[in-house]
């Protein structure tokens, strides 16, 4: 009795076949194998496996890998890779590293479904959360300014000596000159504008009189009374005693 066994192969080579016996060991199908294919390289360059990928032990009889009853066996002939120098792990963490330092989460040049890119949706939401925290702002902002106000003061009442002197105490200005100088001031001004208007006020109804057209056209009667009253005008002789001889 034998067993077929056949060897799925890689290009350029076609499925080989071979007929051996089931006591045959593992370790004697590859130069049996050669025998009968005398193109095959040598083993250091090739090598038998199952298609699970599992390498049988040298000493494993053909008849074991199937069982006993089994006619026809498959197995895999695949060349050899030479191994490095080893740190290829190494390098490929390193690699995965750097690669995912570089990545990135920012995705605002994005669109949703409805287009609309995300960059524009997250400033919109922001928007809404600052307009709708806008009294608590500036609550905050009015409390930051009582409580710098507050230190200020003491920190005057401490440097004064004034130990009586209470934080939010309102203190009365009674500096008379200095009240009489500003309201004399300010009605100075107020006179000063007042006066300045009017005169720019006259200036205008002045101008607009006399630019009116019935101060600059004198009346008829007067233009007719001027051109009765003045002496006639004497034509030259030398025009006189052309028109004769002609």
């Amino acid at each position: 009795m034998t067993t077929t066994v056949l060897f799925s192969t890689f290009a350029p080579f076609p499925t080989l076949s071979l007929s051996v016996s089931p006591e045959t060991r593992f370790d004697d199908l590859y130069s049996l194998l050669c025998e009968r294919y005398s193109d095959l390289p040598a083993s250091e360059d090739l090598r038998i496996s199952s298609h699970a990928g599992s390498v049988p032990t040298s000493d494993t009889l053909i008849s074991e890998i199937h069982g006993r009853d089994a006619t026809l066996i498959t197995l895999k002939l695949i060349p050899r890779l030479r191994g490095g120098k080893g740190g290829f792990g190494s390098q490929l963490r390193a690699a995965g590293g750097r690669m995912s330092s570089q990545k990135t989460s920012n995705n605002d040049s994005c669109r949703d479904l409805s287009g609309r890119r995300l960059s524009t949706i997250k400033t919109a939401k922001r928007l809404a959360d600052y307009m709708g925290n806008e009294d608590e702002r500036k609550k905050a902002q009015a409390e930051a300014k009582k409580a710098k106000l507050e230190t200020l003061e003491k920190k005057i009442a401490a440097a004064s000596g004034d130990t009586e002197a209470v934080v939010g105490k309102k203190h009365r200005f009674d500096d008379t000159e200095y009240l009489e100088e500003s309201r004399e001031i300010v009605d100075n001004v107020k006179s000063a504008v007042s006066a300045g208007l009017m005169k720019k006020k006259k200036k205008m109804k002045t101008n607009h009189i006399s630019i009116s057209p019935e101060s600059s056209t004198p009346p008829k009667d007067a233009v007719t009374e001027n051109l009765l009253k003045s002496p006639p005008i004497a034509v030259p002789t030398a025009i006189t005693v052309g028109i004769a001889s002609a």
